[in-house]
């Protein structure tokens, strides 16, 4: 296994894997994107943020990524984050990996707080957020209806670099050295 930046290539099999959601109250899409849809998501994500894939022998196993927190300028220093794994491989420490990969080139670009919603009840993403330090800080009730019910929204949040007054700008994945982001992804797996 190994985790890698995800190129535009890595739609089709990406879909795949948030495929295995869409029936699912997990995403509340109703249905799966276009590949045409989801290239432009991918586009706009990776100028700014890492997208990173786990892949064994060529399949991609899961992906996760950051994506602007709000739009105003005062939000720079945020991220969201989004992951999603084949359901036959969670629980095997590979979400762990995406984050922590992921959470380090944050870090590396300025972002000094990130931000994860879960929908209730997914004990796995739930506990997977717990045992990496973020914390639940607001539950929207009933705010998406999928799968024939009303379902509650877990927002999770974690501090991840000490906050200063005039904080360096935020620095698109661009701007970032590649061999330090490579050095961040050759520490997992």
């Amino acid at each position: 296994m190994k985790i890698r930046f995800a190129q535009q290539k890595d739609s089709n099999g990406i879909l795949n894997v948030y495929g295995q959601y869409i029936d699912t109250p997990i995403t509340f899409e109703y249905t799966l994107p276009t590949e045409e849809e989801f290239l432009k998501r991918m586009g706009e994500i990776i100028e700014q943020y890492p997208f990173l894939v786990c892949e064994q022998e060529g399949q991609i196993l899961g992906y996760a990524y950051a994506s602007k927190h709000m739009q105003r300028q005062a939000y720079a220093w945020n991220a969201v984050l989004s992951i999603y794994l084949c359901q036959n491989i969670t629980s095997q420490g590979i979400g762990k990996s995406l984050y922590k990969a992921l959470i380090e080139i944050l870090q590396k670009q300025g972002i000094k707080t990130v931000y994860a919603s879960v929908t209730l009840p997914n004990p796995k993403s739930e506990n997977l957020h717990k045992s990496l330090g973020f914390h639940p800080f607001a539950r929207y009730h009933n705010t998406g209806y999928k799968c024939n019910r009303w379902l509650d929204l877990m927002w999770f949040e974690k501090n991840i670099a000490p906050y200063c007054q005039n904080p360096a700008p935020f620095q698109p994945i661009t701007k970032i050295p590649k061999q330090e982001l490579l050095a961040v992804l050759e520490k997992y797996f």
